[in-house]
C-alpha cells in the first residue's frame, strides 16, 4: 500500500474510534440508567396521568440505527476528508520525488526550492537542493577537466602523427614507425571520443530535425568495407524516422551502433541488421547482429566507458577506443530518449535507440 492510503487508513480508523468511544460515552453515562421496566409517572403539570416512562429497549431501538448511521457517515466522511488531508500532507514529498526523478534522469539544474514551507519537508528540501549543487558542481568541474585536457592534448598529437607520416614516406622507413603511427591514430581517436562524450553530457548543442534512415544509410556505406572484410552482411531496412536534434551528435551515434555490431559479431558470415522506424511521436533505430551469447550480467556495464562485451577488431580506420556505447549512451540521455540493450537468445546484441519526433 501506498504512503497516501496508508496514511488515509490511520485517519479514518482513528476517526471511527473516536466515534465508537463517544456512542460509548453515551452508553454507560446515560443509556445504562434508563430502567428496563415500564414505570408509571405521577401526573405532574405538563403531562397527563397515567404516562408511562421510557425504557432501555425502546431507546436502543431507536437509538442504534441512528448510530450504525452515524458510524456509517463518519467511515465516509473520514475516507474522503483522510484522502484529501493525506494528499496534501504528502505533497511536498511528490515534489522532491519529481527533483529526484529528474536527477536521476542526469538532469541535476533542476532544483525544488520549497519556500511556502517552514517544516520537515523544508528541511529535506533544502538539503537534496544542496546535494545536486554538489553534484552538479562536481560534474561540470570533471566535464571541463575532460575537454580542457583533450583540448590540450589534440596539439601535440596532431604534430606527432605530422612527424610521423613524413618518416614513413621514405620507403626505408623502419617498421616500427608504422606502429607509432597506429599508436598516435588511437591516441588521437581516444581524445575526440572524449570530447564528443564531453560534449554530449553537457547537452550544449544545436537542434535541428534529422532522419535517422538518412544517418544509417550513411553510416553503413561508411562501413561496408569493414563489413565486407569481415564477411559480415550489412542490411538498412525500414523507412523515415524524423528526430530533434544533433545532426553530429545523432550521426556518431548511429556509426558508432553499426561500427560496433560488425566488430562484435561472428569471425566470419555474421549479419547486422539496421532498422528505422517511426511509432507514434517517436523515432526508433534498431541495430540488431549476430555474435557470441553474452551473459545478462555484463548488458549493463556496456555502456560505461572503456568497457568491452568481447574482443574488438583494431584497423588503423576504425581503432576501438572502449567508448563506443557509452558515447551512444551520453547522446541519448542528452536527447531525452531511450537505449535498450537485449541479448539475443541465439547470440549478439539488440540495440533499441528512441528519441523524441520533431513534431
Amino acid at each position: 500500500m501506498s504512503a497516501h492510503f496508508k496514511l488515509t487508513l490511520s485517519y479514518v480508523g482513528f476517526l471511527m474510534l473516536a466515534g465508537a468511544l463517544l456512542l460509548a460515552t453515551v452508553w454507560v453515562f446515560l443509556l445504562r440508567y434508563v430502567p428496563d421496566r415500564a414505570l408509571l409517572i405521577p401526573a405532574s403539570p405538563g403531562l397527563p396521568a397515567g404516562s408511562v416512562f421510557p425504557v432501555r429497549s425502546d431507546l436502543l431501538r431507536a437509538f442504534a440505527p441512528r448510530a450504525a448511521e452515524a458510524l456509517l457517515f463518519l467511515l465516509l466522511f473520514g475516507l474522503i476528508g483522510g484522502w484529501i488531508l493525506a494528499g496534501r500532507m504528502l505533497a511536498p514529498l511528490t515534489r522532491i520525488t519529481e527533483a529526484a526523478r529528474t536527477a536521476g534522469s542526469g538532469s541535476l539544474s533542476h532544483r525544488i526550492r520549497m519556500t511556502d514551507r517552514h517544516d520537515e519537508f523544508r528541511q529535506l528540501s533544502d538539503t537534496f537542493d544542496a546535494m545536486l549543487d554538489q553534484l552538479e558542481s562536481h560534474v561540470a568541474e570533471q566535464r571541463r577537466f575532460a575537454a580542457n585536457a583533450s583540448h590540450e592534448l589534440r596539439t601535440p598529437l596532431a604534430i606527432s602523427r605530422t612527424l610521423l607520416d613524413v618518416a614513413r614516406r621514405d620507403p626505408a622507413h623502419d617498421p616500427l614507425l608504422d606502429r607509432l603511427h597506429a599508436a598516435n591514430q588511437r591516441a588521437i581517436d581516444l581524445i575526440e571520443a572524449l570530447l564528443l562524450l564531453s560534449r554530449g553530457d553537457s547537452g550544449t548543442f544545436t537542434r535541428e530535425d534529422v532522419d535517422l534512415s538518412l544517418l544509417a544509410e550513411e553510416a553503413a556505406e561508411t562501413l561496408l568495407p569493414l563489413a565486407e572484410q569481415r564477411d559480415i552482411a550489412l542490411e538498412v531496412t525500414g523507412g523515415a524516422a524524423q528526430v530533434n536534434g544533433s545532426a553530429e551528435l545523432l550521426s556518431r551515434l548511429v556509426t558508432n551502433l553499426v561500427q560496433n555490431a560488425i566488430v562484435h559479431n561472428l569471425p566470419t558470415g555474421g549479419a547486422v541488421t539496421v532498422h528505422t522506424a517511426t511509432e507514434g511521436v517517436t523515432g526508433v533505430l534498431r541495430v540488431e547482429n549476430t555474435g557470441p551469447r553474452l551473459p545478462p550480467d555484463l548488458i549493463p556495464t556496456l555502456t560505461e566507458p572503456f568497457q568491452r562485451g568481447t574482443e574488438r577488431v583494431r584497423t588503423d580506420e576504425h581503432a576501438a577506443v572502449g567508448l563506443g556505447l557509452a558515447i551512444v549512451h551520453s547522446v541519448v540521455r542528452a536527447h531525452h530518449g531511450t537505449l535498450d540493450l537485449t541479448p539475443r537468445r541465439s547470440g549478439g546484441l539488440l540495440v533499441t535507440v528512441r528519441l523524441p519526433g520533431s513534431g
